[in-house]
């Protein structure tokens, strides 16, 4: 296993479609390894494979924040989504910066385990915005692209906020 580069914003390769993975071979299982590792190390939740340079329809997530409940979709294709809900992304392809995105609250995909055998998976919350984040990928799509409001810095609400707690510097 090994890391692998992260593509950030303006990389080409980032706006192309992946291509559908016919079969699993050792490359391609090397390669979701190496995509858990990288998505790990940098504190991701999800990762898709044209990050990090391959256009295929491979997307890797683990929200558990434990590192214990890796997901593999191979061709996932959303199959419902219902309600919104609006929060804060961030993308490893953009690293230090963050937007409100707007997204379904639940949503069911079917997709392919490492294993080739079809599943379908239910995610709600947090989950539910990495399949559709890391399934945007896949189309060339970035959450930068369908942004609600402007995207800030990391940490940009802590700078606005006093040391009083106000939303602004205090006057004293």
């Amino acid at each position: 296993m090994g890391l692998r580069n992260v593509r950030e914003l303006g990389d080409d390769i980032l706006r192309k479609k992946s291509k559908p993975v016919k079969e699993m071979t050792p490359r391609l299982s090397a390669l979701i390894d190496d995509m858990f590792e990288t998505m790990y190390s940098a504190d991701g939740v999800g990762l898709a494979a044209p990050q990090v340079g391959v256009l295929k329809r491979i997307v890797v997530m683990d929200v558990s924040g434990e590192r214990d409940q890796p997901i593999v979709m191979i061709n996932p294709e959303i199959l419902e989504t219902e309600g919104e809900q609006t929060g804060s992304e961030g993308c490893l392809s953009v690293p230090g910066k963050h937007a409100e995105v707007k997204r379904a609250q639940r949503v069911k995909v079917k997709a392919l385990d490492r294993n080739m055998v079809p599943f379908e998976l239910e995610g709600e919350d947090l989950l539910a915005r990495c399949i559709q984040h890391e399934t945007d990928h896949l189309e060339g799509i970035m959450y930068v692209d369908i942004k609600t409001g402007p995207l800030l810095d990391n940490g940009a609400e802590e700078e606005e906020e006093g040391e009083d707690g106000t939303d602004g510097p205090s006057d004293q």
